[in-house]
């Protein structure tokens, strides 16, 4: 039939012209082009072009978007399953279509795979098992046969590597799934079930049923060294041998899933998710900080944890948004959370922030000695450190032109009587030493974390001063 879901010519030969513009970039007789044929007349027949999202992900399905008219997405290698779930909950009158190989839903995607089977929410997987990696080079897949050879098992697939990975087997024996077949395309006879299959498969998401699984034996003429031909036989004669076609599980006549609650995206409401409000801020910074970097200043602040580093950037990266400037905020938890180093990126920009990680930064502040060893020389030349001296008893060689600021963090809260609020007194430091902001921009943004427990506030204000009174003594 002639389907509107293909666009009229393919962008990704020629720029479209000529015969190349209406040929797909598969090699000929791989079983991708039918299935994608299957899945367009399907999409057509139900009428539900317009509310099609098409997730494809790394592989040979990759260029999806090329062909097929609806609304597409890239995922990342395996993730597509949930990034459909995105899509469905975030619209829930929307028909989401995954759309996978072996190499990517049977290996790094399987537990995204399984999980989203499991939930069960009404989306519809396609599946296309040629039981190798085809677009990477032909290595060894979940689903490869045993014996046979491959660019990764040049000897064939022997028990050590284990057995092939039965896909439609295992999403069937879960709970979620209300419909799973495996079908095959080597002649007329399964074609006809390949495309019932994936019609099917849209109609449970259609009729609100729910998540529904098609498995696709496909030919992959080119890893195989074989003519098309000889592919179909290899697939009917040899694949079915180990992946049997077939009905696994359909549970479609009484099943209903849930209806999906509708997202809000009212200003309001999003405003709520991110505790932000429409309150005007009051600034106090007249320029940006260019003395210290042009158009973008990048900090590090590290520590064990518990050291407040951490609460420390953020309250530096939201004072620098109260002032109009772009900023990010990147926290880096690791097994040394504990007694080593953790760690917070913050970039703040003029105008945008192209990158949010800060390997080399202008500006570190270290609350114990493993966090100045491991970046202390990392710093650029010309920036500042400031560090706790109530812990730090010698700093390492710093590159040229680094000022460093030795302020006893910790003791000066302790005297204060609460030592948690050292990350504050470093803030005071840091102000004082490099001018990033006026005071009040950070004082400001420290009473606004602290609006919920005001009785704070006066405590925090004198360790923001004592941190500064610190560095204008040394």
């Amino acid at each position: 039939m002639t389907t509107t879901v293909f666009y009229d010519r393919f962008e990704r030969h020629a720029q479209g012209q000529g015969i190349k513009g209406h040929s797909t970039h598969y090699c000929p007789g791989c079983g991708h082009g039918l299935a994608h044929k299957y899945l367009a007349e399907a999409i057509d027949e139900l009428g539900i072009q317009d509310r099609v999202v098409a997730v494809s992900p790394v592989g040979c399905s990759v260029f999806l978007y090329y062909y097929m008219d609806v609304g597409n997405t890239q995922a990342a290698h395996g993730r597509a399953p949930v990034v459909a779930i995105g899509h469905k909950t975030a619209n829930p009158d929307s028909i989401v279509i995954s759309y996978q190989g072996d190499g990517d839903l049977a290996s790094i995607g399987l537990a995204e795979i399984v999980s989203t089977a499991q939930l069960g929410i009404p989306i519809s997987v396609i599946f296309i098992n040629n039981a190798v990696y085809g677009m990477t080079g032909g290595q060894m897949a979940p689903t490869t046969l045993m014996g046979m050879k491959t660019a990764t098992s040049p000897a064939g697939r022997t028990p050590l590597m284990g057995q092939p990975l039965r896909m439609a087997e295992m999403i069937a024996g879960l709970q979620g799934p209300v419909y799973v077949e495996r079908v095959a395309l080597y002649d007329a006879k399964q074609r006809t079930r390949a495309k019932r299959a994936i019609r099917k498969a849209l109609e449970c998401q259609v009729e609100n049923k729910g998540f529904s699984f098609v498995e696709v034996l496909a030919e992959c003429p080119t890893h195989l060294r074989l003519d098309p031909v000889a592919t179909e036989k290899w697939v009917a004669e040899q694949m079915t041998q180990i992946f049997p076609l077939g009905l696994m599980k359909d549970v479609t006549k009484d099943a209903s899933f849930p209806a999906l609650p509708r997202p809000s995206f009212s200003e309001e409401r999003l405003l709520e998710v991110v505790g932000a409000s429409m309150e005007e801020v009051s600034r106090f910074a007249t320029s940006f900080p260019s003395h210290l970097a042009k158009g973008d200043v990048a900090l590090k602040l590290a520590g064990a944890g518990g050291d407040g580093a951490q609460t420390a950037a953020m309250l530096i990266t939201n004072a620098a948004i109260n002032e109009g400037f772009d900023s990010t905020h990147i926290p880096s938890y690791g097994p040394e959370s504990r007694g080593g180093t953790s760690y917070a990126d913050v970039h703040v920009a003029e105008r945008e922030v192209l990158s949010p990680a800060a390997p080399n930064p202008h500006l570190l502040v270290a609350f114990n000695a493993p966090s100045l060893a491991k970046f202390g020389p990392a710093v650029q030349p010309g920036g500042v450190v400031v560090y706790d001296s109530s812990t730090i008893h010698s700093v390492p060689e710093l590159p040229a032109g680094v000022t460093a600021h030795g302020v006893p963090f910790t003791q000066i809260a302790a005297d204060l009587g609460r030592t948690l609020v050292k990350n504050v007194v470093a803030l005071g430091a840091l102000q004082e030493a490099t001018q990033l902001f006026p005071k009040e921009t950070f004082l400001y943004a420290i009473r606004n974390a602290l609006k919920e427990k005001c009785a704070m506030i006066p405590l925090n204000e004198e360790a923001f001063a004592w941190g500064a009174r610190a560095v204008r003594g040394n």
